[in-house]
């Protein structure tokens, strides 16, 4: 079994479907400090949830330790990994290239006490652990190290602006809000108030589906990725050699008015009707395909439940404006005050 079926095993939806209660308690969890009015930086918040249900769905359960430990080292490399290349000690790239030896020592740790212990989950690090090629090898703690570090990294950005986006377009479409706190209000009927969120639930959320897909073709945070052409391409008359590199526009796709009508409109309901075949590739398409996907739309639809079910909110200066963090999101991170709202 490759690598990549390894990830996708982890991340599939028989998997998914038993983090349901454990997703919404982290995204809760997250959500206790924002009901007091005071400026949030909706941004890094969004990306502290993602990170915890990166752990999770990683990990499983890991030492409270081990855990502080990782994310101390993990936020130190996230803002550094992106800085000037400079080994002058101090600097920024030169603290991430140390945090990730650090990292690296500390998966080493887990790994030790999981082959000890003989702990089996169905977490990726599980998977990994239990791998064996054809010929009977099995992964280095360094290459199931760097496996788990690429996945992490991969969860964090992407899937935090892409809930940053879809918080600022809510608030830019106040009737769309009100029919996604409706939809969203009724599930929470329908459990009396009580938690958990089933699976059932979370698949049966239209309305707020289709405002995720709206703001994965609006944003478009994965603007294009890296290719190589496997045979000689002609391509609007132009002959791109086997071998080539090549790097297809998604945000050009998406926003075509080709295939979205009036693509600068957010207007969720064009979702009621599937795109036409590779015109929507927000987690790219075939077999690089992004495998976390399932769970990204899983954890961004509790959020999502939570957000408009518990919370009112205003944005605190421009609107206007987008920043690259790598990835695109609203100039800085889109400040604004939350507010628990009234349950009476």
């Amino acid at each position: 079994m490759s690598l990549r079926k390894l990830v996708q095993r982890s991340l599939s939806l028989d998997a998914l479907r038993n983090m349901v209660p454990d997703i919404e308690a982290l995204a809760l969890y997250s959500m206790k400090s924002w009901g007091h009015g005071h400026v949030i930086n909706t941004y890094r918040e969004m990306k502290r949830f993602s990170f915890e249900v990166g752990i999770l769905s990683n990990f499983g359960y890991i030492e409270p330790r081990l855990k502080d430990e990782l994310k101390k080292n993990y936020w130190i490399v996230d803002t550094g990994y992106n800085s000037f290349p400079s080994s002058i000690p101090g600097t920024q790239y030169k603290k991430a290239l140390l945090a990730r030896k650090r990292i690296g020592k500390i998966l080493s740790e887990i790994i030790c006490e999981r082959r000890e212990k003989k702990l089996v989950g169905r977490d990726l690090l599980s998977c990994l652990l239990n791998w064996k090629g054809e010929k009977g090898e099995i992964l280095s703690d360094d290459q199931i190290a760097d496996n788990i570090i690429g996945v992490l990294f991969a969860a964090q950005d992407t899937t935090a602006s892409v809930m940053t986006w879809i918080v600022k377009y809510l608030h830019n479409e106040p009737k769309l809000l009100e029919s996604v706190k409706a939809e969203q209000k009724a599930i929470e009927k329908s459990n009396e108030g009580n938690l958990p969120l089933s699976w059932n639930q979370t698949r049966n959320m239209p309305i707020t589906y289709k405002v995720v897909l709206e703001s994965l073709r609006m944003a478009s945070i994965i603007s294009f990725p890296f290719r190589e052409a496997v045979a000689d391409v002609e391509y609007k008359g132009f002959l791109i050699p086997k071998g080539w590199k090549a790097m297809p526009l998604f945000r050009n796709i998406h926003h075509n008015p080709e295939f979205f009508p009036e693509p600068k409109k957010f207007n969720p309901s064009r979702f009621e009707v599937a795109p036409k075949p590779n015109t929507f590739m927000p987690f790219g398409s075939g077999v690089h395909s992004c495998p976390g996907n399932e769970l990204a739309k899983l954890e961004i639809l509790i959020m999502i439940h939570h957000l408009v079910t518990k919370f009112r909110w205003e944005v605190v200066g421009s609107q206007c404006g987008i920043q690259y963090d790598p990835f695109p999101l609203p100039l800085n991170g889109f400040q604004a005050r939350y507010w628990k709202e009234s349950t009476s």
